[in-house]
């Protein structure tokens, strides 16, 4: 076993307990991460009438969460790259899930700004983390479709924020507000998610892209015992590999060759990609009273567009291994764009909740074979940090977004805010039609040998010595 490398071992494994238990743990720390993002949107209504929240407050309100998992990712991301997924995974959870408990019991505005800013650096570095270390873990067979699992067990805790929301925003429980139960949930909820995570093992491809090569081993072992395999012989697609000495990585070298276009492709797309996703999600309930709807229509108008988010990742599931990652983001991508536009001129209520629902179940299809995407792009050392760097300008986007959308809809309505939006639909198809590479089914040391970037303009990919 000396002479195959913990990649290749990985690779031919087929699914097992431990696979599933892992995308299951990693999915509920989605869903709570995504509660969290759209929970923002769904009590903001109700904020206005609590604390009086005006537009000035109205906007750091929103963003304050997004400052947060701005450096959240950036911070995250190099911890998982350095001192690996598993530490990594424990701090996001218990920073989020202590400062949201404590924004449950804000006095005033400005104390819940600072709980959501602090919550948000746990958030930060959930996703991108959740990508790489699954993308580690995975078969090359079945990284797409496992990962889309996860992400529609995550994707569950949107529809629940906009109807928990619905349910126990207007009202009150024990003397408590509605919207502090809200929070108070997503805490708690957190913290028995990070309690499961004590039982995933470390990554055995950062274990060995460290040096670690006893314990990696030790870990692909659990694997190949969990599918009764003991000892795996070589395949003839996946011919034996030594394993790869240890090499530093030190930041520099995502803005370098061969890395550097990837790089800016990944930059440019999370930028951009925050104004079609959570301008969405968050400015919904706000669009809604725009058109004169009450507090509990648009949330009932947002919860029912919010159930397109985890049949759209189901859908995902069924097509992210049939259809190139790239075509199906850019497809998913003109979805988004054209029910967009149809949300906010629409003004029947059935044509609203059609328009909504149709938006939410395509851009999950665009989030979850982004996320599978980003995953794939750079190596083992650089795995989390190039996707957490990238991921984390678009939480700060985010965090411009409410500054951005916010007076387009008050001052020109609706109308202007989907049509801004499909405009930065459109520069991301033009993006990732341009500059990404093909990826999937590729075995990720495929995607990240030294050469494999050289053909991002073409969108061809390399092929290796054993597929000639």
């Amino acid at each position: 076993m000396k002479d195959v490398s913990v990649a290749t071992r990985l690779d031919r494994l087929p699914i097992t307990r431990m696979h599933l238990m892992a995308v299951l743990v990693v999915g509920l720390g989605i869903f709570f991460d995504l509660y969290e993002v759209f929970l923002a949107g769904t009590v903001s209504t109700a904020l206005k009438d609590d604390f009086h929240v005006g537009e000035d407050q109205l906007k750091p309100l929103l963003a304050s969460a997004f400052v947060g998992a701005f450096i959240g990712a950036v911070v995250m991301s190099r911890i998982a790259d350095r001192l690996g997924r598993r530490r990594a995974f424990y701090l996001t959870l218990a920073v989020y899930s202590a400062f949201s408990v404590l924004a449950a019991f804000s006095p005033n505005v400005e104390m819940l700004i600072v709980c959501r800013f602090l919550a948000g650096l746990g958030i930060g570095g959930e996703l991108p983390l959740c990508d790489a270390y699954l993308s580690d873990l995975l078969p090359a067979r079945h990284r797409g479709r496992l990962i889309g699992w996860a992400y529609t067990v995550g994707f569950c805790g949107v529809p629940l924020a906009g109807f928990l929301a619905l349910g126990i925003v207007p009202h009150s429980y024990l003397g408590v507000d509605g919207w502090r139960w809200m929070f108070l949930i997503g805490g708690l909820g957190a913290a028995l998610c990070w309690m499961l995570r004590r039982r995933l093992p470390e990554s055995p491809r950062w274990l060995e892209a460290m040096g670690r090569h006893e314990e990696a081993d030790r870990v692909v072992r659990l694997f190949e015992e969990s599918a009764h395999q003991g000892t795996v012989t070589p395949s003839q697609s996946q011919p034996p590999v030594a394993p790869a000495p240890v090499e530093k990585a030190p930041l520099r070298r995502l803005v370098t060759p061969p890395w550097r276009t990837r790089t800016v492709m990944l930059v440019i797309f999370q930028i951009l990609q925050v104004f079609g996703y959570y301008g969405f999600g968050t400015l919904a309930p706000l669009v809604l009273a725009s058109k004169g709807y009450d507090i509990v229509h648009s949330l009932t108008f947002s919860a029912l567009s919010f159930v397109g988010y985890p049949v759209g990742s189901l859908l995902s599931v069924l097509v992210i291994e049939r259809i190139e990652r790239k075509h199906l983001i850019m497809l998913s991508a003109f979805g988004m764009l054209a029910f967009g536009l149809g949300f906010g001129y629409a003004h029947n209520t059935a044509t609203i909740v059609a328009f909504g629902f149709c938006y939410t179940l395509v851009s999950n299809l665009f989030s979850n074979a982004y996320h599978v995407y980003q995953g794939e792009l750079f190596p083992t050392r650089l795995r989390a940090t190039g996707a957490g760097g990238a991921y984390s300008l678009s939480r700060l986007a985010s965090a411009v977004m409410p500054y951005v959308l916010l007076p387009l809809l008050m001052n020109h309505g609706a109308n202007a805010v989907f049509v801004f939006i499909a405009c930065a639909m459109t520069a991301v198809i033009v993006n990732i039609g341009l500059l990404g590479p093909r990826t999937t089914g590729r075995s990720l040391e495929e995607l990240t040998t030294a050469d494999a970037p050289a053909t991002l303009g073409t969108g061809v990919p390399v092929k290796t010595a054993h597929q000639r």
